[in-house]
């Protein structure tokens, strides 16, 4: 058997040396090197589906489309999808656990397209007499962008996935149309997007669709000037029927506008068209979107037993008498068949009426069958399902499924088991920026992120809190994490002016079926979710009944798994926690802005309530969905350190605002969070408790705490350009206890505090440490209970070398050595890999190190760099995880921050050969790179 990355076919042998690389405690780094690079050849290949059949094409849209975006400080065109309240008064920069606030509602006064784009959601609305109609009339056909005659050739040129904000510039100062709350970054406006699709005379009689995976934001289409349909919500894939405006033989002029509101987000939301696009040719009679479920009912080591659902629709003008069978194959870790098939489902047939649609179901057997399941304990085996749709013997329409079979169990006592395994959840939460390079998805540095992570000891992600990118969960099902997979931030009651609450009252059953339908087929997907923090926690049994209306929902699409919210208010005894099948606190297990340092604070306040939860809901697994919100700033250590173990982040105490910097020592929180020290002792005192997820795996644009006037967060355990923060070695050494590492903090670059006590703290997975400085010992300690580090607090700086050797049960377990450096003499550069595929997507992530003549990097450096590039390559944006700088992402020229900075390098679509970077600075030797595009 084999498994197959996109253009590269890996056997299996060689995955599990990769597996063994990575979780082998001393060959950790070279694992995941090997498996980056696997990852290089598996970037996101832009091309035309290559699973096709004469029945069924997928073509991806990506390339070529004009760009045209109203400057927003003038009068946009009048096709609006809906008004919007005015906005009187907004601020960005409120604590994220503020109470949500009553909707504002107004009457349309002017002429709205909404009625012509609510029966786009149509086949999400399960009680038919709720169905919209569409109006008579096609509005906006006599505006010139719509029209396949207008002239676009001024307008930019773009390939999606396509964010047009993330170039910039950043806004800067106050009372700007953009605060630090969503990145300070151009996201608002109204622009469109327009491309030319040729249609085949042969293509006459097919049913044609475009598949949207994303677009921020009010999507609507136009065909040929007619308009199709739309989907307002940014973060849904949705589909707009083209057939009946399709002219075969011809070039077909698509058009699509999106209006993307300013004040409509709590953090970067991207802006555009931000995901795929395709282009899907069907017959008449064909498989349904997304419309095959595969249950399965029992799994012993001797058989699995499935349950396959399939869902025909018949788009012809006569009753068709269908045959439907499907076979199922082992896939490769692409997703792809393998071999023969090792079941099958006999023959169904389905008599489909004219314009309708029927259901299928049978029961087959999968003999033997090797599950999915979570790295690094099990392996996440996959197999495909190829339906095949024929009437009078001939083939209509194939239809490919990846599915895994696992074992899922939640236990209130004990957690969660997969296959019968206890995996305790060590989870992050993640938004779905990719940092320098915006929205658009790009799954080669999606890649990255999930590894870095898996490095940690990280096995699940939150997607927070909006249904990710499609191929987003292709890679945690090849990877094998867990998932929450999350569709609401807010329902009817607000958190920003215009954000979701204004289309939630119409929406809100489309949105959530159509996540659910899309994702269902995805084993690392374990809970749904259906709600974060929302404003209906506060409003009694009002709020209640929108929960249970949502639950309502998830579990007609899907019975089989538990479907949650995510709740930093509400109380046991409140109405709303009653409903969802699995608890899951925000904070309130550790508690809120509660004793010690976080004692008086203004807003909620909550002691620890993970007993309190237990007792009143002793049938209930309890999860932490969001925990710790700890911040820091990468190399940053502001003095004097606080002797506790957890503070919220002061100008006096592990902050400064005057720099915009938060102290690594990785003691500090937002004021309603705690350090990760905390939540370990947390946890440690309630194994009961699955798990959770940690507020956040990598920083992210927008809701900077405490800096508003900054860029991106400082709650990532990784910063923004991928670079580890010291937390990063905290958490590993929680979750990764078999492994032996230690890791000391600060750097030992201080000339100006010679003499003065400079605290330093060893993170280490072993249970005793030895500190010496200059070969001198400074003593050996033990970790006491529920302590997470090794603090020598009175270290008096003195230049020279600082060294830690760990013991595990009394048995000498890792070191680590940091040095005081030169000063900053040369640039050194290494890339994760050099070999990029030409396929336009395929990244290469470059590092850049300042450091001494010795080679270390020199830990304060922050030269000003300059790139450039020569040979059929383009550096696509530069950063260095700096949160308060508010350089443009495009920039060949940027600062280092504390040592280190990134380069993310591209080769041209379809243009092979040497690609060279150079990196320089004014006073240090300069280094350069080559890659090669294939």
């Amino acid at each position: 058997m084999e498994y197959n990355f996109p253009l590269i076919s890996i056997p299996k042998f060689h995955i599990m040396i990769v597996l063994f690389e990575l979780f082998h405690p001393k060959r950790r780094f070279n694992g995941l090197l090997v498996l980056l690079l696997a990852f290089s050849q598996a970037a996101a290949a832009q091309h035309t589906d290559t699973r096709q059949t004469p029945a069924r094409e997928r073509i991806l849209l990506n390339e070529g489309w004009k760009f045209y975006r109203y400057d927003p400080a003038t009068t946009a065109d009048s096709l609006i999808y809906d008004v919007r309240p005015e906005i009187k008064e907004s601020k960005d920069d409120g604590p994220a656990d503020a109470r949500p606030t009553e909707a504002a509602r107004i009457a349309a006064t002017r002429s709205i397209l909404k009625p012509w784009i609510m029966p786009t959601g149509n086949n999400f609305i399960k009680d038919h007499a709720k169905r919209y109609k569409r109006p008579e009339g096609n509005p906006g056909d006599n505006f010139a962008f719509v029209q396949s005659n207008f002239n676009d050739q001024t307008w930019e040129t773009v390939d999606l996935p396509h964010d047009w904000a993330i170039k910039g510039p950043f806004y800067k100062g106050e009372g700007t149309p953009v605060g630090g709350g969503m990145g300070r970054l151009p996201v608002q406006g109204v622009a469109w997007y327009r491309k030319a699709i040729d249609i085949p005379a042969a293509d006459a009689g097919k049913n044609i669709f475009l598949d949207v995976d994303g677009a921020m934001s009010y999507a609507m289409v136009w065909l040929n000037g007619k308009l199709v349909g739309g989907w307002p919500y940014g973060y849904a894939s949705w589909r707009v029927d083209l057939t009946p405006y399709i002219i075969p033989g011809a070039k077909n002029q698509l058009a699509i506008r999106v209006d993307n509101p300013a004040n409509s987000a709590r953090w970067y939301p991207g802006a555009g068209i931000y995901r795929n696009v395709w282009l899907v040719k069907t017959n008449p009679v064909h498989v349904g979107q997304w419309g095959t479920t595969v249950i399965t009912r029992s799994i012993s080591p001797a058989a699995a037993t499935l349950e396959l659902k399939t869902i025909i629709d018949n788009n012809s003008g006569t009753a068709v008498n269908a045959a439907i069978t499907t076979q199922v194959y082992l896939a490769n870790t692409d997703g792809r068949k393998t071999g023969q098939p090792i079941a099958q489902l006999p023959a169904q047939q389905a008599m489909v009426p004219s314009s309708a649609s029927d259901t299928v179901s049978g029961m087959l057997t999968i003999p033997h069958p090797e599950l999915w399941g979570p790295l690094p304990q099990q392996v996440p085996h996959r197999y495909v399902a190829i339906t095949t749709v024929s009437a009078k013997g001939k083939v209509l329409d194939k239809y490919e499924t990846v599915f895994g079979i696992r074992d899922v169990r939640f236990d209130p006592e004990k957690g969660v088991f997969i296959n019968g395994e206890r995996i305790n959840i060590q989870g992050v939460n993640q938004h779905h920026d990719l940092g320098a390079l915006g929205a658009a998805f790009n799954e080669r540095a999606a890649a990255r992120q999930l590894m870095l992570l898996r490095e940690m000891g990280c096995n699940a992600i939150r997607m927070s809190h909006n249904p990710p990118a499609p191929e987003l969960l292709n890679l945690t099902d090849k990877l094998g994490f867990l998932v929450i997979d999350e569709v609401f931030d807010s329902w009817e009651l607000k958190k920003t002016p215009h954000d979701f609450h204004l289309i939630f009252p119409e929406w809100h059953e489309q949105d959530l079926r159509a996540m659910i339908r899309r994702d269902r087929n995805h084993p690392s997907v374990i809970i749904w979710s259906f709600g974060n923090e929302v404003g209906e926690q506060y409003t009694g049994e009002k709020g209640a009944a929108t929960a249970k209306e949502l639950y309502t929902i998830t579990k007609e699409e899907d019975p089989g798994r538990p479907a949650t919210i995510a709740m930093n208010y509400a109380k046991p005894d409140m109405p709303i926690t009653a409903v969802p099948d699995i608890i899951s606190l925000n904070y309130q297990g550790e508690g809120i802005r509660n004793g010690g340092a976080y004692a008086g604070l203004k807003g909620i306040s909550t002691p620890p309530l993970f007993p309190a939860f237990h007792n009143k809901f002793p049938g209930k697994m309890i999860l932490s969905t969001e925990n710790a919100s700890a911040l820091s700033s990468r190399g940053e250590y502001l003095f004097p350190v606080f002797s506790g173990n957890s503070a919220p982040v002061r100008d006096t105490m592990g902050g400064s605002s005057k720099i915009q910097q938060v102290s690594a020592y990785e003691l500090y929180s937002v004021d309603f969070g705690s350090s990760a020290d905390k939540v370990f002792a947390t946890m440690d005192q309630h194994p009961f408790v699955a798990g959770g997820f940690v507020w956040t795996g990598w920083d992210y644009l927008g809701e900077p705490t405490p800096y508003y006037s900054a860029r991106s967060s400082y709650s990532g355990i990784i910063d923004l350009a991928g670079f580890k923060k010291d937390r990063f070695y905290l958490y590993q050494s929680y979750w990764r206890p078999d492994l032996p590492m230690a890791h000391l903090l600060p750097h030992w670059n201080w000339p100006g505090r010679i003499g003065q006590v400079t605290p330093v703290h060893v993170f280490t997975s072993g249970d005793e440490a030895e500190l010496f400085l200059n070969g001198k010992s400074l003593g050996k300690k033990k970790k006491g209970l529920h302590e997470y580090r090794i603090r020598w607090d009175d270290v008096k700086y003195t230049p020279g070398e600082l060294k830690v050797v760990a013991y595990k049960n009394g048995k000498q377990w890792a070191e680590d050595i940091v040095k005081t450096t030169g000063t900053a003499f040369q640039l050194k550069l290494s890339a994760d890999h050099t070999s990029l595929q030409t396929n336009g997507s395929d990244l290469a992530f470059i590092t850049v190190r300042v450091t001494d003549k010795n080679g270390l990097m020199v830990p304060q450096a922050k030269n000003l760099l300059s790139f450039s590039i020569e040979g059929p390559g383009e550096i696509v944006a530069t950063d260095n995880g700096d949160a308060s700088s508010l350089v443009s992402f495009a920039s060949t020229e940027r600062e280092a921050f504390n040592g280190l900075c990134l380069l993310i390098v591209r080769a041209k679509r379809g243009m092979p050969g040497a690609i060279k970077i150079k990196a320089k600075s004014v006073g240090l030797q300069g280094a350069e790179i080559l890659l090669t595009g294939k």
